[in-house]
C-alpha cells in the first residue's frame, strides 16, 4: 500500500514539475487566430492610399483595393433595387466610401454598382436608407418588388401581380418595379394583406 501511494506521488510531483517549466503563454492562441486573420500581416489601424476605384469594373476595381492592401470589401446596387452583384464583371463602379486617398486598412470598401450595360445614377439610391412599414404604410410606387417586399414585416401577406395583364409571374423581383400598392401610401396599417401590381423596369407602369 505505501508503495502504490508513493508512485502516486511522483508521479503527479513529474506531472505537476513539467507543467511549471513549460506553462502556455498567456494569450498565445488569441495572438495566433489574429495574426491568422490579418491579411499579409496588415495590423488594426494601419493606413494605406486607396485608389480611385469609380469607373472600374467592379472585379477589377476589387483587385486594385486589394493591391492597396484592402481586404474588407463590400459592393451594392447603386439603383437600388437590390439586385446582387453575382457576377462582378459584369458590373461597374459609381461610387465608393471612403473616398481615394488616406484610408484605414482594417474598414470596410462600399462600392456601389450598376450593370455594365446601365448609367450610373446621380445619386447612389442603394446608400439611401430604405422605406419600412410601421403603423402606416410607406410609398413603395417606382421602388423594385424586392425592395418592397423587404419594406414590410417579415410575416407580412403579400400577392404580387403582373399590371399588364399577361399574367406573367414576377419570379426575380428585383428586376420588376411596384406600380400600384394596397393599402395605399400613408393608409393605417396594421398587417392586413399587401398587394403590389407590378412591371418590369424597362416598361411603363399601365
Amino acid at each position: 500500500m505505501r508503495r502504490t501511494i508513493a508512485a502516486t506521488v511522483t508521479v503527479a510531483t513529474i506531472c505537476l514539475g513539467l507543467a511549471a517549466c513549460n506553462p502556455a503563454p498567456a494569450g498565445a492562441s488569441k495572438a495566433s487566430a489574429t495574426a491568422d486573420s490579418t491579411p499579409d500581416g496588415a495590423s488594426e489601424g494601419s493606413t494605406a492610399t486607396l485608389p480611385n476605384l469609380v469607373g472600374k469594373g467592379l472585379q477589377s476595381a476589387q483587385d486594385a483595393a486589394q493591391a492597396a492592401g484592402f481586404y474588407g470589401l463590400d459592393s451594392h446596387d447603386a439603383l437600388g433595387r437590390g439586385r446582387m452583384q453575382i457576377l462582378d464583371r459584369d458590373w461597374k463602379v459609381c461610387t465608393q466610401k471612403p473616398s481615394p486617398g488616406n484610408a484605414a486598412t482594417s474598414g470596410t470598401i462600399d462600392l456601389g454598382a450598376v450593370k455594365l450595360s446601365e448609367d450610373c445614377p446621380r445619386a447612389d439610391q442603394g446608400a439611401a436608407e430604405q422605406p419600412k412599414a410601421a403603423d402606416t404604410m410607406p410609398n413603395l410606387r417606382g421602388k423594385s418588388v424586392k425592395v418592397a417586399r423587404q419594406a414590410m414585416e417579415s410575416g407580412a401577406s403579400i400577392t404580387v401581380k403582373d399590371v399588364t395583364g399577361q399574367g406573367r409571374f414576377v419570379v426575380m423581383e428585383s428586376n420588376w418595379k411596384v406600380c400600384t400598392q394596397n393599402p395605399v401610401a400613408g393608409a393605417k396599417y396594421s398587417g392586413q394583406p399587401v398587394t403590389f401590381g407590378a412591371t418590369k423596369f424597362d416598361e411603363d407602369c399601365y
